[in-house]
């Protein structure tokens, strides 16, 4: 049977509830009669096993290696250009 977190809009009370998935949800808060939430958590989830990673299920792409020559090729770059310029200093 799951746990299901409510919290109250009005006066804030939080608290647990057992519910069988059919039960309707709360919408009553038993403190103040005000209108209830419910709160979602993230859920712990570990994937064991193979299969998980990108480089996993694939195998290697060819199409990377013509990306990694492109970077690689002799033209400047804004870098090198900036470091190769003379200074420019100001005469009175």
């Amino acid at each position: 049977m799951p746990t299901y977190q409510y919290a109250c809009t009005e006066c804030g009370h939080a608290f647990e509830q057992f519910q069988n998935f059919s039960d309707d949800t709360l919408s009553v808060c038993p403190e103040c009669e005000g209108r209830l939430r419910k709160l979602f958590n993230a859920v712990g989830v570990v994937f064991k096993g193979s299969g998980f990673y990108r480089t996993d299920s694939r195998p290697a792409d060819k199409s990377e290696s013509p990306k990694k020559d492109a970077a690689k090729t002799d033209s400047p770059t804004s870098d090198t250009t900036a470091a190769n310029k003379p200074k420019e200093t100001a005469t009175p």
